[in-house]
């Protein structure tokens, strides 16, 4: 029962250290920018757009490519009145950014 219970320790402060280095990639990538956790600034609030994507883990994949390449001319915007701008950062930085951001909940 005890070496369970160390894996599942061990499991746990590893998932908390990705979660933190994801949140460390939203700050270096500019994402804070523009946005914050729990409220909107220039974009919505990470735990509103949390909220609207909850138990649909394929969006991940979709939010990621959607950041990476931004608002797209003559779409309807979604969050607001300003459009999002493409990100430069490589596509798995952001994936994993939008795998902390669906964490907000």
């Amino acid at each position: 029962m005890k070496p369970l219970l160390a894996l599942f320790l061990c499991l746990l402060a590893l998932s908390s250290v990705t979660l933190q280095a994801n949140q460390m990639l939203a700050m270096q990538s500019g994402c804070l920018g523009c946005h914050k956790v729990d409220a909107k600034l220039v974009g919505p609030a990470f735990k509103d757009v949390a909220a609207k994507y909850a138990g649909a883990p394929a969006e991940i994949e979709r939010l990621a490519n959607k950041v990476k390449a931004g608002s797209t001319p003559g779409e309807p915007l979604i969050w607001g009145s300003v459009a999002m701008p493409p990100n430069q950062a490589k596509l798995e930085s952001i994936r994993q950014v939008v795998e902390w951001v669906m964490t907000l909940k």
